[in-house]
């Protein structure tokens, strides 16, 4: 869940973007193309991290994994936000449903 200064920082981002950019579908369709760009980073990072291109070998550290992972989830929440005006409600309505299924101790 994200504190209330995330969301601001978030909408920060949203603000901006749809400055730079404006908020037209096809903008929108960008956003949301961008957590593809930004989940195969994460997938090369992990694939450094475990040296499994043995022609390249290790080539990514954690903390470059985790940096991409957060790049992830800033991605999904300006994405979210773009396209609802209570990103916040959204977000912690889905963990709800997310934690009350069965066998998951949230």
């Amino acid at each position: 869940m994200l504190s209330t200064d995330q969301w601001a920082a978030i909408q920060g981002l949203v603000a901006w973007l749809d400055q730079e950019n404006g908020r037209s579908q096809q903008e929108i369709t960008l956003r949301l193309l961008k957590l593809t760009e930004e989940a195969g980073e994460v997938a090369q990072a992990w694939i450094g991290v475990t040296g499994q291109n043995p022609r390249k070998g290790v080539t990514h550290t954690m903390p470059q994994v985790q940096d991409e992972l957060c790049d992830v989830i800033v991605t999904a929440a300006v994405a979210l936000a773009s396209i609802v005006g209570n990103p916040d409600y959204v977000l912690n309505q889905k963990l709800a449903k997310i934690a009350a299924r069965p066998g998951v101790n949230a």
